[in-house]
């Protein structure tokens, strides 16, 4: 099976909501699936699904007639330490000068006089 591109995948809200929904459930049917997503049709939820089996992001196992489906957390996995985590260290900088900012003495005396006007 050809392998797509796990942020295309993931860049469709409703994608993100199935993942979500398998993540809280953990196995469910496509027919359970479709039933949480009533807006749109099973055949819109199926090519969903899909997308997100050919982004390994769900593994589908036939149980019977019914393919059970669970989320595999090995490409999320992969996403968080290849693209995110790499990230962390410049967040916590930013993170750390708008606190910088906040707190300065400026910005306490701004907040005190605007709190002031507020009061009288």
């Amino acid at each position: 099976m050809r392998r797509h591109d796990p942020f295309r995948a993931i860049a469709d809200s409703t994608r993100r909501a199935i993942l979500q929904f398998l993540r809280q459930r953990g196995v469910c049917t496509a027919g359970e699936i479709a039933g949480r997503f009533r807006r749109i049709s099973r055949p819109a939820v199926s090519r969903h699904l899909r997308v997100l089996r050919e982004a390994g992001l769900v593994v589908a196992q036939g149980v019977g007639r019914e393919q059970r489906y669970r989320l595999d957390v090995t490409v999320l996995a992969r996403m968080q330490r290849d693209w995110f985590a790499p990230l962390v260290p410049a967040w916590q900088q930013a993170l750390a000068a708008l606190k910088q900012q906040v707190e300065s003495p400026a910005a306490r005396r701004k907040h005190n006089s605007t709190a002031a006007g507020r009061v009288a």
